[in-house]
Order: structure tokens, then C-alpha cells, then sequence
């Protein structure tokens, strides 16, 4: 009996370790040569394959939108969204959460010189708009490119209070005054900036007989806000400048001058100087700025001399202005003004 079992026991021993062999093959060929089965694994484990659990639909069976790779780690576009500024309109394409495409710009998009100044003969106004900083741009009228006008900026009237225009004292408000853009061709033939200021009344007279002076080589030396000069118009004349408005007297008055209010521009007044008939104390006459004395004789000539067959004479006087070299007892060739109705 003890031999049977015995025999029994031996017996079994290699069937034993077949099946156990056989049970282990399995079980390798089970979860290492079938990936599929891995991806079954991953999907009924996601705790251990990706730190997540997998939602109950309720069938038992699990959800098809978990990513099989490592995106399935990152948020989703429905977790994280791009905050959308309130002041900029959501496009379709956002709403969609479709992307546009980036367009490059053309030529055509780049903004060019003439956009600043549109050719318009009409004076085409550009109307105030309000800027991304929250200032109020001015309305700015054109001209022709390089001329126009427009209310004095507060960057303005900082150059030209306590300047040519008084802190205190003024009778001539802000409002009535207006700043001039323009171009001229200076004495060596070159084209410059310029800039004056004037009375509202007579911008628009002023862009338009400054654009046919540059058009024509009308040489002018400087054309520059008396402010530079201090508001001294003894030295802006001295440095033969071309200046409009400064609220001042009448030289050797306590009278105010057109200047005062931006009706009167003094034009390459080095040349075309102010003379008073016998005002000097020997009788003699009295020629501003110093140093033009010579000039005070217009029997000569010479160049940048203002006469009646001057184009600047013409010019301003087609537009309503009067010229100081046609006065009496004084002479102010320089002078242009003009009466308001």
C-alpha cells in the first residue's frame, strides 16, 4: 500500500509541474504579448494608470474618453479657459473654439504718409476720437499733406502760457486761438516745418496762403512760435522770423496789437522792416529791428522784399488782410492783418 502512493506521489510530480508551467505561460501570454488586454487593463484600473477614476454611466462599462497616452494627464480646453478681455468683441471663430487664421499683413495694411494728410481741397475735418489711454484727440482740419489746423492741445498751451501768452490777464480765451501746421522752402532752397499760431478766424486763410507760397519757392528764413524767442518780438524780428500771434502792445503804445489776437503775421521781417517817421528824439525815423536799416529804403531792391508786385502781398491781401506798407506816418512792410466782421 505504502508502495502505491508512493508511486502515486512520484507520478504526479511532473504533472503537477506541467500544469503549473502551463498555468504560468498563460498567464505571461495573458498580460505581456497582447496589448490590447494592457489597454483593457489601463481602462478597467484608471486609479493606478493615470491617478483618475473612471465615471459611472451607470452600465458598469467604462468611459471612452479617457486619452491613452500622456495628453490624458494635461487639462482639457473645457478645464482651462483663456480669459477674454470684456473690451475686445469675441469673434465666431472663438465662439466655436476654432482658431483663425494668422493673416500677414500687406502693404496695403501699412500705414503710409499721405493717410496722415488726405488729399482734400475741401478741408476735410478729422473728427476727435477717443484713444486707447482714455485723451480726447482734437479735430484737426487738412489742408493740403503738411498743412493744417486745430484748437491749441494742452501740450500747446504749456509751451506758450506765461509766454507769449500771460498766466493772468489774457482777455483772448484759448478757444479763439488755433495751432498751423505747415511746410516752406527756406533760403537755401530747403523744405522745413513750420508752425505758427493765429486766431480760428483766419486758420483756414492761413493754411491755404502758406500752401501757395511753398508750392511757388516762396523763400521764408524761419517760421517759428515766438515763444522761442521768449516772446520778444524785438529778437524774433532780429533773427528775421515769421510769427503770428503774441499778446503784446503796439511798439511804443499801450494799445494792443493784432498780434494780441492772432490777426496779424509779420513775414521775413528782417527784410521788410517797421519804420516810424520821425519818432527819435533828433526827428530822425525810427527802423526796427536793429540792424535793417537798410532796408527801410524801398526805392532799392533786393531779395525777400514785400511789395505790391509780391506774391506774399497778393496773396494775403486777396484774402481780405491789409498790409502795413501801405499806412501813412508809419511803415510795417513785414505786416499782414485782418479786420473780423
Amino acid at each position: 500500500m505504502h508502495d502505491i502512493k508512493s508511486l502515486l506521489r512520484q507520478a504526479a510530480r511532473p504533472t503537477i509541474f506541467l500544469l503549473t508551467f502551463i498555468m504560468i505561460c498563460a498567464f505571461l501570454a495573458r498580460y505581456l504579448t497582447h496589448s490590447e488586454t494592457l489597454s483593457d487593463y489601463a481602462r478597467e484600473h484608471p486609479e493606478l494608470a493615470y491617478g483618475t477614476k473612471t465615471p459611472d454611466d451607470g452600465s458598469g462599462s467604462q468611459s471612452q474618453d479617457i486619452k491613452q497616452d500622456s495628453d490624458a494627464e494635461k487639462p482639457s480646453t473645457e478645464e482651462v479657459k483663456t480669459p477674454v478681455s470684456q473690451t475686445t468683441p469675441v469673434s465666431d471663430q472663438e465662439k466655436t473654439g476654432e482658431t483663425a487664421p494668422t493673416e500677414t499683413p500687406t502693404d496695403n495694411d501699412t500705414p503710409d504718409k499721405s493717410s496722415a494728410y488726405p488729399d482734400s481741397n475741401s478741408a476735410d475735418t478729422e473728427q476727435g476720437t477717443e484713444s486707447d489711454d482714455m485723451t480726447i484727440q482734437t479735430d484737426r482740419t487738412i489742408y493740403e499733406e503738411g498743412f493744417y489746423y486745430e484748437p491749441l492741445t494742452d501740450t500747446v498751451k504749456e509751451r506758450i502760457t506765461g509766454i507769449s501768452y500771460p498766466e493772468s490777464g489774457c482777455t483772448v480765451p484759448y478757444e479763439d486761438l488755433n495751432y498751423v501746421g505747415l511746410l516752406y522752402i527756406d533760403f537755401n532752397g530747403q523744405e522745413q516745418i513750420g508752425e505758427l499760431i493765429c486766431n480760428k478766424a483766419v486758420a483756414q486763410d492761413m493754411v491755404e496762403i502758406f500752401y501757395e507760397l511753398y508750392r511757388n519757392d516762396y523763400r521764408l528764413e524761419r517760421v517759428r512760435l515766438i515763444d522761442e524767442y521768449a516772446g520778444d518780438d524785438t529778437a524774433s524780428m532780429a533773427d528775421n522770423n515769421t510769427s503770428c500771434f503774441n499778446y503784446r502792445v503796439v511798439d511804443g503804445t499801450t494799445n494792443l496789437s493784432k498780434h494780441a489776437y492772432g490777426l496779424a503775421i509779420d513775414v521775413n521781417p528782417y527784410y521788410n522792416p517797421y519804420v516810424v517817421f520821425g519818432r527819435n528824439s533828433d526827428g530822425s525815423d525810427y527802423i526796427s529791428p536793429p540792424g535793417s536799416e537798410i532796408y527801410a529804403d524801398r526805392g532799392q531792391s533786393f531779395p525777400y522784399k514785400i511789395d505790391e508786385n509780391d506774391l506774399c502781398y497778393r496773396l494775403f491781401t486777396e484774402h481780405g488782410f491789409t498790409w502795413g506798407g501801405n499806412w501813412n506816418s508809419t511803415k510795417d512792410y513785414q505786416h499782414f492783418q485782418k479786420k473780423l466782421d
